[in-house]
Order: C-alpha cells, then sequence, then structure tokens
C-alpha cells in the first residue's frame, strides 16, 4: 500500500509542478523566462548554451522528438538567442563520455544528460560541476553530482505493464506461464520498470524464464525468446512482459519465426509506430504512452531555469525527491504515463501529435484502423 500511495504522490507531483510553473509566470508572480518582456538574471542572459547528451538512435524517439522539442523550447524561453548542442553516442558509454568532455571544455551553461550507463557518466559529471556547469539528469537517473532529474515514474511504467498483462492473462493467471523480457542492466530505468512489473506480477503468474537484455537490443530479445520458447514449449507460453517496444518487436519476431498461431499478450513502452500498427494487428498486446512533449519541454525549463538562476520556477519544477547511488534527495519531476491499447490511440499519440493519421493508417492497417475508428 506504502508503494502505491508513493506512486500516486509521484504523479500527482508531478502534474501540480507543471502546473505552478505556468500558474507562476501568467500571474508575473516569477519574472518568466522567455517571452519579450521577460529579464534574464544578472548572472546570465538570454544568450545560453544547452548541451544535451542522448544515449542512442536505435530508439528514434531521441532524435524525432526529444532533441527538437527542447530545441525549440530552449530558443522560446529565451527569445530566440539560447542555443542547443545535441550529441549522440550510439549506445557507447565512452563516446558520451568523450562527448560531455567536449562540452564541458566548449563551456556550455547547463548539461542534460541522458546517460548511456549511469555509473560510467558519473566522472564526467563530476568533471562538470568543478567546472561550474550544472547537469540536470535526463530520462535516466544518472550518477555522480547532479543538480536535477526529470524522467517519468518508472516503477509506474512497470506497474502499469503488469497489470495490464494479467489482465490480458484473465481468470487462473497463476497457473499460467509467462516469460520476462527485461532492458538493459546498464541502465537504471530498466531495473525500476522490472520493480514496478515484479510489484504487481509477483505471486500471481509463474514467471518460467526471464533475461535482462544487453543495450535494449531486439535481436537478442529474439534470440532469448527462442531460447525461452525452446525451453517451456511455445504453447506454454500464455504471456510475455516486454519492458519496451524494441524489445516486443524481437519477442514477437521470435514466436512467429517458431510457428506461434496466434501471438499470446505482449506488453512494450514507448508508443513506438511499429508498436502502434502491431497493437492494431493484434499481435502487440500494448504499449505505455509517455508524453516526450511534456518531458522535454520540462527539462527545457528546468535548464533555463538553473542557468538564470530563478529559483522559484526551478523548484516549481522539482517538487519531488528521488535517490541515486551517489546522491541523495535530488530535486526532480516525474511526468505521468498512461497505458496504450487500440482502444485510446486516437486520444494519446494522435492527440498529441506523435503520429499522424496517415503515418499509422498505410494501406496494410487500413482496415484495422477502421475497425479500431481511426479513419
Amino acid at each position: 500500500m506504502n508503494t502505491r500511495n508513493t506512486r500516486l504522490r509521484r504523479t500527482a507531483i508531478a502534474l501540480a509542478s507543471s502546473a505552478i510553473a505556468v500558474s507562476l509566470a501568467g500571474c508575473g508572480v516569477v519574472d518568466g523566462i522567455g517571452g519579450s518582456d521577460s529579464k534574464a538574471s544578472p548572472t546570465k542572459g538570454d544568450d545560453i548554451k544547452v548541451g544535451l547528451l542522448l544515449p542512442e538512435k536505435a530508439n528514434t524517439r531521441y532524435e524525432k522528438f526529444d532533441y527538437p522539442i527542447i530545441n525549440e523550447q530552449v530558443k522560446k524561453l529565451t527569445n530566440g538567442k539560447g542555443e542547443v548542442i545535441h550529441l549522440n553516442a550510439e549506445q557507447s558509454a565512452s563516446k558520451q563520455n568523450a562527448q560531455l568532455q567536449q562540452l564541458v571544455d566548449d563551456k556550455v551553461d547547463v548539461l542534460l544528460v541522458d546517460a548511456v550507463d549511469s555509473k560510467a557518466i558519473a566522472s564526467g559529471v563530476r568533471k562538470a560541476k568543478a567546472a561550474g556547469i550544472p547537469v540536470i539528469a535526463y530520462d535516466r537517473l544518472a550518477e555522480g553530482p547532479i543538480d536535477a532529474y526529470i524522467s517519468f515514474d518508472n516503477e509506474l511504467v512497470g506497474e502499469v505493464q503488469g497489470k495490464e498483462l494479467l489482465k490480458a492473462l484473465g481468470t487462473n493467471a497463476a497457473t499460467k506461464q509467462i516469460v520476462m523480457m527485461n532492458g538493459a542492466p546498464t541502465d537504471p530505468n530498466a531495473a525500476q520498470f522490472k520493480a514496478g512489473a515484479m510489484s504487481v506480477l509477483d505471486g500471481k503468474v509463474e514467471i518460467a524464464q526471464k533475461y535482462d537484455t544487453k543495450d535494449w537490443d531486439p535481436a537478442q530479445a529474439k534470440s532469448n525468446m527462442e531460447k525461452a520458447i525452446s525451453a517451456i514449449g511455445l504453447s506454454n507460453v500464455a504471456g510475455v512482459y516486454s519492458a519496451n517496444d524494441g524489445l516486443a518487436g524481437g519477442v514477437i519476431d521470435a514466436m512467429k519465426t517458431m510457428g506461434v498461431n496466434k501471438v499470446p499478450p505482449v506488453t512494450g513502452q514507448d508508443a513506438e509506430l511499429d508498436a502502434v500498427q502491431r497493437i492494431l494487428l493484434g499481435e502487440q498486446y500494448m504499449s505505455v504512452y509517455k508524453s516526450y512533449p511534456q518531458e522535454a519541454t520540462a527539462a527545457a525549463e528546468m535548464a533555463v531555469a538553473k542557468v538564470q538562476g530563478r529559483g522559484i520556477e526551478f523548484d516549481a519544477l522539482t517538487r519531488d525527491k528521488v535517490d541515486s547511488p551517489t546522491a541523495q534527495k535530488i530535486p526532480a519531476q516525474l511526468v505521468p504515463v498512461v497505458a496504450l491499447t487500440k482502444d485510446n490511440i486516437k486520444e494519446t499519440v494522435l492527440q498529441d501529435n506523435i503520429y499522424r493519421l496517415s503515418e499509422i493508417c498505410t494501406a496494410k492497417y487500413k482496415s484495422a484502423c477502421a475497425a479500431a475508428g481511426l479513419k
């Protein structure tokens, strides 16, 4: 019960934080960032440089949503004078550390860091802090002396996935076998997804096989799923907890390759286009929709507020607290999430302009879209 109350409190705080920030700026209580009438702090004006370190390109969200939204929002908040220097590590922790050093040498004013490896980045975070550059952990909780953290409520993500899977399994779930396909062991989010899922699934269903997936690699997920099927038998797989949509794709490919007649319920996360289309076809049961526009916009607001010394706004955006292995009570904002099924595609990814209807409902998916009321 305490865990659930904590999750509800985090969601309420995340929603309240955004509302407070908007209210303060709109009412003129705070000398708001951006806009023609805004006044920059005496120490730093609108000509700020934000360093943005992204972890990979395999998940299309980072280049398609996160960077463009952060870039646009920083410009909006700084009268077009702010600059975002964005680098992608392409899943290499050593490359990301070199990129961080490059941004420190370039004397950026603030760093938004989405870590490939939360532990490996810690030394770079310490170097940035020594150079007087604040560091905000973005999407993944990096180790080291970070100033703030913004992400989705990752344990809640796992809980949502677990509950949806149990619902799909129906009655007598305890007698059924599932496979658990977790994310990368170097990603702290993966551990939180797993913990949230286990808080729901443990004791409610038999987890026959479970795997961690290096680098979130769908090919490895496919290989591991083939091993699981060989171990327990295809007909005995009642469902699959898959930590994200990329892994779900690998899992589903494995089951198709091995001759499944009907794919059992498979979870996911990230609302990737392929996953939305698989959901429409009934091949993937669900995904978790996370509002990247909300996360990215708030991250840009936090970065600009931090650099320009706008403490009231920064505090309003970071009303939660989280702990990492190296720091306690880190100011944070945890953005809420929602289960994505074929019943709410219109109210989520379409309403937020993540995808256009024409992108989802291509020729192959026309009939499935019509059946789901997407016209």
